[in-house]
């Protein structure tokens, strides 16, 4: 199969809209982890013009090679053939009916963040200079941190009374909890670090073995206990509007929340 391959950020976001606009035809909730991507992407895009990141040269690069690992991920699944542990069980997850919005988002999440993004910081290091990047490593983790900001505002719009169910039950700080952005963080700085002096014949093997792990927190996502996934599942019932709504629901809320992040 030509699986597609971006060379520059406006090709990424190029291959990102096809993702997206597929998905609204196809009814996939696919297309929510890729839209929140793509804002993400934009807002990288945008701090390299500005020059917000220390290098931008190789911002774009680390850009383009973490965008790649997704989009050949996606692409490899919808021609049948095998991504990813982790990618193949987010995507299989997008063809059942009941995971909610904030799990296909934080399914792709988990496998871009915690797989694809250290595995990318090494691609564009050297053990000896990989710590040059971590202040850019971590201005991109603060734009991703911002999904998760934006998220709630989506979800209570999806289903208005979200919010008070959660918080009478008293379970969602810990399901978040179990998915913390600074934990995937700091993970995925210390794969990098890791990842970065394997001799060639060894890397293979180091990303299937963190691929194993990724895909088990993949798991736990998708299966929170039997008290959360119950609730989740009436969640659902009563979610509104199509996937394609969804997606276009996700696009406003994210773009009105990261105008507050850079304001």
């Amino acid at each position: 199969m030509n699986i597609k391959q971006a060379t520059t950020i406006n090709e990424v976001i190029q291959i990102l809209d096809e993702i997206i606009e597929r998905s609204k035809i196809e009814q996939s909730p696919i297309g929510l982890f890729a839209m929140l991507y793509r804002e993400v992407t934009v807002r990288i895009k945008e701090g390299i013009a500005n020059g917000s990141f220390q290098n931008g040269e190789r911002m774009e690069k680390l850009d383009v090679i973490f965008a790649n690992r997704y989009i050949k991920a996606y692409y490899q699944y919808k021609a049948k053939e095998k991504p990813s542990e982790c990618w193949a069980f987010s995507f299989e997850q997008a063809e059942n009916f009941w995971p909610i919005v904030i799990q296909h988002l934080l399914l792709g999440m988990n496998a871009h963040i915690n797989l694809d993004l250290g595995i990318a910081a090494a691609q564009v290091s050297t053990a000896e200079d990989i710590a040059d990047l971590k202040a850019d490593f971590d201005k991109i983790n603060f734009i991703l941190s911002s999904l998760v900001e934006g998220v709630e505002k989506c979800l209570i719009k999806i289903w208005p009374t979200l919010t008070i169910l959660l918080k009478l039950t008293g379970k969602i700080d810990n399901f978040f909890i179990d998915f913390s952005m600074e934990t995937a963080r700091n993970g995925a700085w210390k794969f990098a670090n890791e990842f970065v002096v394997l001799p060639e014949n060894q890397t293979e093997a180091c990303i299937e073995e963190r691929d194993k792990r990724i895909t088990e927190i993949a798991r736990l996502v998708s299966n929170p206990g039997i008290y959360v996934s119950a609730i989740f599942k009436f969640i659902r019932l009563f979610e509104r509007g199509t996937i394609a709504q969804k997606i276009i629901d996700l696009q406003i809320m994210e773009e009105k929340n990261m105008e507050c992040v850079t304001a």
